[in-house]
C-alpha cells in the first residue's frame, strides 16, 4: 500500500477512475494486452491502494513504462483540507481540472466510517436553507471526479477503515446527474475493486420522481434518502422549491414504489428548523407519511448557515418532536451533528469556512 498520494498523469490519457471493470478490460485489448490486465489494474488500484505504476510487479515492464500515457491515475489536488478539534471529521476542497472546486467529507467514529459525496459543483435545486443552493449551479461531476472523492479520502485516511459507507449526500442534486451516479456506484460496487456493497451507499434525493423511478430500475440497490424537510406542499415550496414540480402526492408513491422494487427501506430526511417545520402537528404528518412506507426518518437538527434567517431548534424541541414520533412512525434516529466546526455538516457546504 502506498504510503502517500502518488500523481501519475497524462493529459492526453483517460481517467482510469472513470473506467469500469469491463470498459478497462476492452481499452486494454486494444492495446494489445490480455483482458486479464484489467483484473490486474484494478487490483493494484482498489485493492491494494496503489497508484504508481512501478510498484505494480506482475505487469510486464513495458506496460509499466507505458501506462501513464495510456490512464490517467492522478486525483485532483485538494486545495484545502480542514478538519475538527477532535480530528473525526475532514473537510475536502478538491481543485478540478477546469479549477472547479468541489467538497467532500470523511466522518467516522468508533463504529464505522462514512465519506459524504458530492455529484455537481454546485447545484440548481435552491432549497431555501442550503449553503450550496446559494452556489448556483456550475456542471455535473464526471463519474471519474466522483470515484476520485474516495479514493483521495481513502489515501488520506491511509484505508484505515475497509468497511466504510458511502453517501450522495454532498454538493448537487444527485439524481440530476443520474448516468454518472449510477456509473460511479457501478464501480464502486464491482467485485473486482472496492466490493462495496449495496446497502453501504446511499443516494440521497430532493425528489425527483422520474429519476427516483429511473434509479429503481438500474439493478443496483442502493439506499435511497428523500429530502424531504416538511409534510404539507404549501411549506415543501417554500423550503425544497423542486416540489412545485413533483409535489408530495407524486413523490411519496415514487418513493413506495422504490423500497418496493429494491427491498430498501427509504430514509426520509427531515431537517428540522426552529418555528418552521418542528411543532408537534408536523411531527404528527411525518409520522402518517413514514407508516405508508417501508421507510426510517432521519431528524436533522438544522446547521446555520450565514446569511439565511432559519435557526436550529433547541435540544428540547428536538426531543419533543422526537418523542412525538417514535409511537408514530416505523423507526426514528437524530443525527449527531459532525463537523459544523469547519462548515462541513448537512446544508452547509459551498465555500463556506477558513480557507475554502
Amino acid at each position: 500500500m502506498s504510503s502517500a498520494p502518488v500523481t501519475i498523469s497524462s493529459p492526453a490519457a483517460p481517467s482510469f477512475f472513470g473506467l469500469s471493470h469491463a470498459a478497462l478490460a476492452r481499452r486494454m485489448e486494444a492495446a494489445g494486452e490480455p483482458p486479464y490486465r484489467a483484473d490486474q489494474l484494478y487490483a493494484w488500484v482498489y485493492r491494494r491502494h496503489q497508484r504508481d505504476p512501478a510498484a505494480m510487479t506482475d505487469l510486464p515492464s513495458t506496460l509499466r513504462r507505458e501506462l501513464p500515457r495510456r490512464l490517467d491515475l492522478a486525483l485532483p489536488p485538494p486545495a484545502a483540507v480542514h478538519a475538527t478539534p477532535d480530528g473525526l471529521t475532514h473537510k475536502f476542497v478538491l481543485e478540478l481540472a477546469d479549477g472547479a472546486r468541489v467538497e467532500c467529507v470523511s466522518m467516522r467514529s468508533e463504529r464505522r466510517s462514512t465519506l459524504c459525496l458530492s455529484a455537481q459543483v454546485g447545484c440548481a435545486l435552491k432549497c431555501s436553507f442550503c449553503a450550496t443552493g446559494l452556489m448556483g449551479f456550475e456542471r455535473n461531476l464526471r463519474p471519474e471526479e466522483i470515484v476520485a472523492q474516495v479514493m483521495l479520502m481513502g489515501e488520506f485516511h491511509r484505508w484505515q477503515d475497509e468497511r466504510f459507507n458511502l453517501v450522495f449526500m454532498g454538493m448537487g442534486e444527485p439524481l440530476a446527474n443520474l448516468r454518472a451516479v449510477v456509473e460511479a456506484v457501478r464501480i464502486f460496487h464491482d467485485p473486482q475493486g472496492l466490493n462495496l456493497g449495496a446497502r453501504r451507499i446511499t443516494v440521497s434525493t430532493s425528489g425527483l420522481v422520474p429519476q427516483i423511478r429511473e434509479l429503481a430500475d438500474q439493478g443496483v440497490p442502493v439506499g435511497l434518502a428523500v429530502s424531504l424537510h416538511a409534510t404539507t406542499d404549501a411549506l415543501r415550496d417554500e423550503l425544497v422549491p423542486v416540489n412545485r414540480r413533483w409535489p408530495l402526492a407524486e413523490l411519496i408513491p415514487a418513493a413506495r414504489d422504490y423500497g418496493r422494487t429494491t427491498g430498501r427501506r427509504v430514509t426520509l430526511e427531515y431537517t428540522l428548523i426552529a418555528g418552521v417545520n418542528d411543532r408537534l402537528e408536523d411531527a404528527d404528518r411525518l409520522g402518517t407519511i413514514a407508516r405508508d412506507l417501508p421507510s426510517k426518518i432521519n431528524l436533522i437538527p438544522y446547521n446555520p448557515v450565514p446569511g439565511l434567517p432559519y435557526q436550529r431548534p433547541s435540544p428540547e424541541a428536538v426531543e419533543a418532536f422526537a418523542q412525538r414520533l417514535y409511537p408514530r412512525a416505523p423507526a426514528v434516529t437524530v443525527r449527531h451533528t459532525m463537523g459544523g466546526e469547519i462548515w462541513a455538516a448537512c446544508g452547509q457546504l459551498g465555500g463556506l469556512g477558513p480557507g475554502a
